[in-house]
């Protein structure tokens, strides 16, 4: 949420009124102002600008239609160009009343239908744990904490439905997830997410025999590739004892293709003092089967490393649907 800001309320000139014409009644402003502080709604001005906010939730439709946008960031409902404050008074007059509600609005409209589903998830989760939770459920979590005030189940199981998976979802790009109205704060969420996974993961094979830890090598290698768009060739270097000592990116390429040259893989695991080196590159389309390019391109570093004494342990395809192993193809 925004820096808060200080609250001022500029008297509408002659002419600019809610009715578009005329001289403006002040003290029809002023009492159209109390009827909103009635209402729990605060209004805000700054030049062209009146921001609403407060108890706004139960007044969100009549917000929407008296021509207000909703500011995620700011959480709070824009009007441009003209003062709506004459005008959200006589909405507010012709909504109906709803009786004991408790909003604190002798004109809020009812409780939404998931009222306190928010406090039930979380009351679920400290109490019989999270694991239970399914996919869409545990992205509806997560969803709390970057997007307030709206139902966000039917959000979550719309971008499972369109993504696949928690990590595609992660992994998205900007202008895929327009389509979702997806704000800065929820991208940098799912940003947050997917790196912490990446991380999480790395600590399990970091200064670790590798080759004894295979399992998490190949998660460690699947959380930080399985989800890119275009191809990437990474190299993790071994000591002696087969300890990960360094995990580069050596080259960065298109959707299906990443140019590798013998010589610099060579090079960098002499610089690093690396006893053996295993490949690992990711195939965008989700498919991990080798491309005869692949076997190739092994082969050439397999010659240049063997004639320096560097043993190629394996060379890993990451893909959405798994993993492909050199060594276990034959291939090696």
């Amino acid at each position: 949420m925004g820096r808060a800001r200080k609250a001022t309320i500029e008297p509408l000139a002659v002419g600019s009124g809610a009715s578009g014409s005329g001289a403006t009644d002040t003290s029809a402003v002023d009492e159209a102002l109390l009827a909103l502080l009635a209402a729990g709604l605060r209004l805000q001005s700054t030049g062209s600008l009146w921001r609403i906010s407060g108890n706004t939730l139960p007044h969100r439709a009549l917000l929407r239609d008296a021509g207000g946008t909703w500011n995620r960031l700011e959480q709070c409902w824009e009007f441009a160009n003209e003062d709506p404050t004459l005008r959200l008074k006589a909405a507010l007059e012709a909504a109906p009343i709803t009786a004991g509600h408790n909003s604190g609005s002798a004109f809020a409209e009812p409780k939404p239908h998931y009222h306190g589903h928010r406090a039930r998830l979380r009351e679920r989760v400290l109490k019989a744990g999270i694991e239970s939770l399914p996919d869409y459920e545990l992205l509806e979590l997560m969803l709390f904490y970057a997007i307030e005030r709206i139902d966000t189940k039917p959000l979550a199981k719309r971008l499972l439905e369109r993504f696949g998976t928690l990590g595609d979802i992660f992994a998205a790009e900007p202008e895929q997830l327009k389509e979702f109205e997806i704000d800065q704060r929820t991208l940098v969420l799912f940003r947050a997410m997917r790196e912490s996974g990446r991380r999480l993961a790395e600590r399990k094979v970091k200064d670790m025999p590798v080759l004894t830890n295979w399992q998490q090598l190949i998660d460690y290698c699947h959380a930080a590739l399985a989800h890119e768009k275009t191809e990437q060739f990474r190299i993790l270097f071994l000591d002696r004892k087969n300890v990960l000592i360094g995990d580069e990116v050596q080259q960065r390429g298109t959707i299906d293709h990443t140019p590798v040259y013998p010589r610099e893989v060579v090079k960098r695991a002499l610089a690093l003092n690396a006893a053996a080196v295993i490949l690992v590159h990711n195939h965008p389309s989700g498919d991990p089967k080798p491309s005869r390019e692949d076997i190739e391109m092994t082969k050439d570093i397999q010659k240049a490393a063997s004639a320096l004494g560097i043993a190629i342990h394996d060379h890993l395809v990451i893909g959405r649907k798994g993993h492909a192993s050199f060594r276990s193809l034959g291939l090696l």
